[in-house]
């Protein structure tokens, strides 16, 4: 029997210069947490791999562990199965990621919902923003032309994002395509 593929979304490594973390130490902390077919998609902390043991708050938490010995600071993780993960994606609006929108993926970090999140969202400009709920993640877009007046980052502001991961539409289905993909030694 083939053991389960995940994602692991790692939260604020590699941007603007903090927290900076190589991809092959990143794949050498899961390899030595157990984890022997991981490897990494960009420098944003998405990491594929395999595990047979675990919930995902099991992962996560064995996964932030590893992380914090290995790189010295805290690293908060999200993880989702091969099969979490594409529900996710599949339930996206249909006009997701379209052309003349920007179009992301907020992860949430549970016990966080995406139903409290969505009780405290703050006033997103109409006409410009639209989000919706889904699996375990909120879709927000903003139209291309308007983007410089987007009100998302009231949203990135509040404490409440401080459990929930963001990624570009185009790596979240990258990530989903790669997840099909067979992992080294798989």
């Amino acid at each position: 029997m083939e053991t389960p593929t995940h994602v692991a979304l790692l939260r604020g490594i590699n941007v603007g210069g903090r927290n900076p973390v190589d991809m092959r130490a990143l794949v050498e902390c899961f390899r030595d947490a157990g984890y022997g077919e991981a490897r990494t998609h960009l420098q944003s902390g998405n990491v594929l791999f395999r595990a047979a043991r675990g919930t995902d708050a099991k992962l996560e938490a064995d996964l932030e562990h590893a992380l914090q010995q290995r790189f010295g600071f805290a690293i908060p993780t999200l993880v989702r199965s091969r099969d979490e993960f594409a529900v996710t994606i599949a339930a996206a609006p249909d006009d997701h990621g379209s052309d003349r929108l920007r179009s992301e993926v907020f992860f949430v970090k549970a016990p966080l919902t995406v139903d409290a999140v969505l009780d405290q969202m703050p006033e997103l400009r109409a006409g410009v923003d639209s989000i919706a709920p889904g699996p375990g993640a909120i879709y927000f877009s903003r139209v291309k032309a308007l983007a410089g007046k987007t009100r998302i980052t009231r949203l990135m502001a509040m404490p409440v994002f401080q459990q929930m991961t963001v990624r570009s539409w185009r790596t979240a289905t990258r990530v989903r395509q790669l997840l099909d993909e067979e992992l080294p030694g798989g």
